[in-house]
C-alpha cells in the first residue's frame, strides 16, 4: 500500500499562520486535482501536521477538530472522498516530543495503521522540517512545495521543488517525462 503523505498548512490549505476557523480556511490551488490524481492511482491520503498552536493556547483541541471536520466536508462535497486520516502533532517544539516534525511519531502512527510501503510512498511539504522528516522516517520522494528553493535547502540531501500542486502528479505517475520541477542536491 502507497501513501500519500501531506502537511496541511501551506500545501492543504492557504497558510495564514494557526489557522483554526472555517472562515480563515481557503484552499490551495490545485490541492484538489491533487488529491484526486492520487486517490485515482491507489495512494492513501494521509495528512501529517504539526499543529503548535494547540499548545500555545491559541486554539483548543475542539476547534482543531472542527476545522478538520470542515475540511474533509469541503473534499467530500468537491471530490466525493476525504482525507483517509489525520495525524498531529499538538506540541509546541520546547516540549521536545517524538511527534513534531521532523521527528517520525507521526509516521510511527501511521504504519501501525496501515501496511504502507515508505519505497513507493511521496511527502509534500512546504517546510523543510517536512522534507527532513520523510527522509528521516523513509519515504521513498519527499517534494517541497515552493516557488523559489530557500538557500538553506542545499545543505539537505538531495529533494525536488515543485512550484505548483499539479507537479506533485508527475511523481505518483513516474511514466510521465515532462515535469518541471526544480531538482537540488548538496553543494550544486
Amino acid at each position: 500500500m502507497k501513501a500519500l503523505f501531506l502537511d496541511r498548512d501551506g500545501v492543504v490549505n492557504v497558510d495564514k499562520g494557526y489557522v483554526c476557523a472555517p472562515k480563515d480556511f481557503e484552499f490551495v490551488p490545485g490541492i484538489f486535482t491533487l488529491l484526486r490524481g492520487a486517490k485515482d492511482l491507489g495512494y492513501l491520503l494521509l495528512l501529517v501536521t504539526n499543529q503548535s498552536g494547540i499548545g500555545r493556547g491559541f486554539y483548543g483541541l475542539k476547534d482543531f477538530e472542527n476545522l478538520n471536520a470542515y475540511m474533509q466536508a469541503k473534499l467530500q462535497e468537491n471530490l466525493g472522498f476525504g482525507l483517509d486520516k489525520i495525524y498531529f502533532c499538538p506540541h509546541v517544539p520546547q516540549e521536545n516530543c517524538a511527534c513534531r516534525k521532523p521527528k517520525t511519531g507521526m509516521l510511527e502512527q501511521a504504519l501501525q495503521d496501515y501496511p504502507i510501503n515508505l519505497a513507493k510512498s511521496v511527502l509534500v511539504g512546504d517546510k523543510l522540517s517536512d522534507v527532513a522528516f520523510g527522509l528521516k522516517g523513509g519515504i521513498g520522494t519527499n517534494l517541497l512545495f515552493t516557488q523559489a528553493m530557500p538557500k538553506e535547502a542545499l545543505e539537505t540531501p538531495p529533494i525536488a521543488s515543485i512550484s505548483c500542486l499539479k507537479q506533485a502528479l508527475d511523481f505518483l505517475t513516474p511514466h510521465i517525462k515532462d515535469c518541471h520541477v526544480h531538482p537540488k542536491h548538496p553543494r550544486e
